[in-house]
């Protein structure tokens, strides 16, 4: 009766790890890479293109009061906005991710500076938080930042 008992130990286990196969650390500093791309893509091309390219199909913002959802309105939000010179820097503090692999999530610091449609300069300081979503093709995009 032994060897049926060491069959199971030995099948539930494998079964346990092959269910776990993610490289956590690996993982995290994949989003890590992400976090530091959507940056540059803000610099280099803006927020409508930064945040349309990072956002998943069904990605939500959160400004104010408001709820942006999907890719293409998240778009037209940022080509709506009227400031110029903006510039926006963020940093993750955390960054997490599930067990099997495919949502993560980071928070940290963030500043913003930009020029307003009277000249004036705006200024924002506060805490960030963006959930990821691993897409099929291997690559991460925010579900709700």
């Amino acid at each position: 009766m032994k060897f049926p008992v060491l069959i199971i130990v030995v099948f539930a286990n494998t079964g346990f790890f092959s269910c776990h196969p993610h490289d956590n650390a690996g993982l995290k500093t994949e989003i890590l890479n992400t976090e530091r791309n959507f940056e540059k893509m803000v610099a280099d091309s803006g927020l409508a293109s930064a945040f349309a390219y990072f956002a998943a199909d069904s990605g939500v913002i959160q400004r104010g009061e408001k709820i942006i959802k999907g890719k293409e309105a998240i778009r037209s939000y940022y080509e709506n906005q009227t400031m110029s010179e903006v510039k926006l820097e963020w940093k993750p503090d955390f960054i997490a991710v599930s067990r099997d692999g495919d949502l993560g999530y980071t928070y940290g610091p963030f500043r913003f500076w930009a020029i307003n449609s009277k000249g004036d300069t705006v200024r924002s300081e506060g805490i960030f938080h963006t959930v990821w979503k691993r897409q099929p093709d291997g690559a991460w995009r925010f579900v709700w930042d």
